[in-house]
């Protein structure tokens, strides 16, 4: 238990973390500190296509084995089920109709791409190695855990969902995916000679620009969590905090069968922990536009994220450390 509150504290002292707390206690005290939209879109962009570029240049140098595709097949798996447990427990938890329930369901089958970031950084700083596939593991994990929850959506009474041409467009060409998935094959066709060539822009920088992305992170989430206090209650709080501790419990022992590292088990762990905030909410409102975005993308970011950041990780790696002995 020491281990946990030692990683945790050096966790929350790194520039990371202290940069989303410092987005966040300045949204929370109404700060006009803010990022202009174009910049905010231009991290994201360098972010997706650093993380997808070094992931694709891990599997060119891994190659294609049976571990890899049992890990992307396990991933897109623990995606598209995830969403039903949360549904169950929402149900259980708080009074939520089944169409929000759906709606905050999904967001907990897929992914955030920055809590997989962070949580390698805290995997180097540990002198821990994973594998550098697991990048298209958080790839292939985005979109079923939509199509689940449009599959709940649609069984409510409401049917308030239909799967038209435009969701479909919505989930398979969001751009969040769209360049993700197009960095990670450019890296897997130019491998290693091509990261020498441009290493000084995605490996160098990177860090530096993960905490500018997480103080924007930081300051979004705090005014959701400022604006949404009448829409959150305790079962919604607990729910947030005990959906990724429950998600990472089922996901360790499937990357221990899959035989993954201990460093590729926690980032496992943290993708089926983790909860979207981009590409899911893009698909809801396009989906079910009824639902309600205070709900789901406050749990999300405001809860899910932040105890991730400083709790979970940690937790997590306390877990896996104990489950490889």
């Amino acid at each position: 238990m020491s281990g946990i509150f030692e990683l945790a504290i050096h966790n929350l002292v790194s520039p990371i973390i202290l940069s989303f707390a410092l987005g966040l206690a300045a949204a929370l005290a109404r700060s006009d500190l803010n990022f202009p939209d174009a910049a905010a879109k231009a991290i994201s962009l360098y972010l997706l296509f650093a993380i997808g570029f070094k992931g694709g240049v891990g599997v060119a140098s891994h190659g294609i084995d049976t571990t890899l595709a049992l890990t992307m097949l396990s991933g897109a798996a623990l995606s598209a089920l995830l969403p039903f447990l949360a549904f169950a427990l929402l149900r259980y938890l708080t009074n939520l109709d089944t169409l929000n329930a759906a709606a905050v369901a999904g967001h907990y089958g897929s992914i955030s791409i920055v809590t997989f970031v962070a949580a390698t950084s805290v995997l180097e700083s540990q002198g821990l190695s994973s594998e550098g596939y697991m990048v298209a593991v958080a790839a292939i994990m985005e979109a079923p855990a939509i199509l689940s929850a449009l599959w709940l959506l649609s069984r409510s009474d409401s049917g308030a969902t239909t799967m038209d041409k435009d969701l479909w467009r919505e989930i398979l060409l969001n751009g969040s995916i769209v360049l993700l998935v197009g960095a990670f094959l450019i890296g897997w066709i130019t491998g290693e000679d091509g990261l020498a060539e441009i290493s000084s822009f995605i490996v160098s920088p990177f860090k530096g620009v993960l905490c500018l992305f997480l103080l924007d992170m930081g300051i979004v989430a705090g005014r959701g969590i400022r604006n949404s206090r009448g829409s959150l209650n305790g079962g919604l709080f607990a729910f947030g905090f005990l959906m990724p501790v429950i998600s990472a419990f089922i996901a360790l022992p499937v990357a221990g069968l899959i035989g993954l590292s201990m460093g590729g088990a926690v980032l496992f762990m943290v993708l089926a922990a983790s909860a979207s905030y981009i590409a899911v909410p893009a698909a809801m409102r396009v989906a079910v536009p009824e639902a309600d975005p205070g709900i789901y993308l406050t749990l999300s970011l405001g809860v899910t994220f932040p105890f991730n950041l400083t709790i979970g990780i940690p937790l997590y790696v306390a877990m896996a450390g104990l489950y490889f002995g």
